[in-house]
């Protein structure tokens, strides 16, 4: 199926080389998403996830932050960074989802492909382009598509080939990038996204409804309210998702004690600590350190049932 003559689609066509998780691994998943099951927090992995829209509209939640995102946009995250999409009411949204990763030693001798990697960094790595220039771009994602569809023996190396070519094409017109976020439908909707990304931005301080409310000249009650009608959660909550996420992402990436990542990550209290981990997580933090470091899953997220 053809998406305005311009993305090759098909519905829960999946295209993989290697293992999720492994140093060195392709992953496209076409596949749609809707309303109901959108996310319900933001979730994180260690690997690198370009997002692509092929719907009219949806939102990206990047640290807490909101950006709109239209069809054809092409969202790039790199591992750790808390993120979410949220698919409006109404008919499902195709997407394109494409996880990565290639080994760090392949960069390092490569200084021409650590350069291309330079399009993550930055706040909100979120691309929009011309008609013409999104023509140039697909073109390998449709041949990679078609590799797909008609594999022989040396397909892997192509795939691997066109979406090197890709994330080329968006180096070469990082410049060329027309996105500029939305402002949100309503004063107080974008109030609390601009408090979402000041708690994803400040979580190991001193945080509480008090001191929020304060900081953005709205009362406690007022906040409150429109926190969970807008967000799902209460403050309080999160909050503690917001640090326990970070925890999460030391615990896997570094070998700091667990007692200093606590303090570190917002919390003045161990005993705290520990049980909202656990309440989260459905383990302790050591469990977790073990059972998900270097020899278990790269991918987690917090359980749907909070």
């Amino acid at each position: 199926m053809l998406i305005k003559n311009l993305a090759l689609y098909e519905d829960k066509y999946p295209i993989s080389i290697n293992k999720e998780g492994d140093a060195f691994f392709y992953a496209f998943d076409y596949d749609v998403r809707s309303y109901a099951i959108n996310m319900e927090f933001q979730h994180f992995h260690q690997f690198y996830e370009f997002c692509i829209l092929l719907s009219p509209k949806a939102v990206h939640l990047l640290e807490g932050q909101r950006y709109d995102i239209e069809c054809f946009d092409i969202v790039g995250i790199r591992p750790n960074v808390l993120h979410r999409t949220y698919y409006p009411e109404g008919d499902p949204c195709r997407r394109l989802i494409i996880r990565f990763n290639i080994p760090l030693k392949t960069m390092q001798t490569m200084p021409e492909l650590k350069k291309v990697f330079g399009i993550f960094n930055g706040n909100a790595p979120i691309f929009r382009f011309t008609p013409e220039i999104n023509k140039e771009i697909y073109r390998p994602l449709n041949e990679i598509y078609m590799l797909g569809k008609n594999p022989d023996d040396i397909s892997s190396l192509q795939i691997h080939l066109n979406f090197l070519e890709f994330l080329s094409l968006l180096y070469k017109h990082r410049y060329d990038n027309i996105y500029a976020n939305a402002l949100p439908d309503n004063d107080i909707e974008g109030k609390v996204y601009s408090i979402t990304s000041y708690i994803h931005a400040h979580y190991g301080e001193n945080l509480s409804l008090d001191s929020i409310s304060s900081q953005f000249f709205i009362s406690n009650y007022y906040l409150s309210h429109k926190f969970k009608d807008i967000t799902g959660f209460t403050l309080t909550d999160y909050i503690h998702m917001t640090r326990i996420r970070n925890v999460q992402t030391m615990l896997l990436n570094t070998s700091t004690p667990i007692t200093d990542i606590s303090m570190q990550c917002g919390f003045t209290s161990f005993s705290q600590f520990n049980r909202v981990f656990r309440k989260l997580v459905g383990m302790s933090p050591s469990d977790y350190r073990r059972s998900k470091g270097a020899h278990g899953k790269l991918k987690d997220q917090l359980p749907r049932t909070f």
